[in-house]
């Protein structure tokens, strides 16, 4: 009975091994193609991933110039209030103008963000980050820092833009964001 049993789960494991490598078909020209395209991910993002991936996107588009692909990250009402003194732009066609306008003085130009904190509640997300801007200015190297929060909503499987509100907390003359140090706590 003992030598039944042995023979039965060698056959069990040995078998089904044989008949998955059976005779191999091989994939056409398209398969092969289609093997090859396939990149997704095992997994869908969470929502916070997404989030952080269209913030990755639309920071990397606006450092480039990429009017269609910052596009893309915004809605169509969205509202964007800048770090400078002036009115609020409504819509996703003024803050494009906009932004061409700035981009037409711009050259070189280098923003890194730190400090992300993402937060999604069902179909709305809010965002805030610090950033150090660097680059030229109307032909003057120049830098900034400042902070940005970014309010999203998910329309279509994608998250849009809805307000970005944007300051400035440093100006040019002050020290450089690789040797700013954090303020002194405030004594009681």
């Amino acid at each position: 009975m003992i030598r039944r049993l042995l023979v039965l789960s060698i056959f069990m494991t040995v078998v089904p091994g044989v008949v998955a490598a059976g005779p191999q078909k091989e994939l056409t020209p398209k398969q092969k193609e289609a093997a090859q395209k396939d990149t997704s991910p095992l997994l869908p993002p969470t929502d916070e991933q997404a989030v952080d991936m269209a913030i990755t996107e639309m920071l990397g588009a606006w450092q480039i110039g990429d009017l269609e692909l910052l596009k893309k990250h915004y809605a169509e009402n969205v509202l964007v209030v800048s770090g400078v003194w002036e009115p609020p732009l409504i819509g996703r066609d003024k803050y494009m103008d906009a932004y061409q306008r700035q981009r037409a003085r711009v050259h070189g130009v280098q923003l890194n963000r730190s400090n992300t904190f993402i937060r999604v509640q069902g179909s709305v997300a809010w965002a805030v980050y610090q950033w150090v801007f660097t680059g030229e200015v109307d032909g003057q190297p120049t830098g900034y820092r400042g902070d940005t929060t970014l309010v999203f909503e998910k329309q279509g499987g994608q998250w849009l833009i809805m307000t970005n509100h944007t300051s400035i907390a440093s100006l040019p003359e002050a020290a450089p964001a690789a040797q700013a140090t954090p303020p002194a706590p405030a004594k009681p």
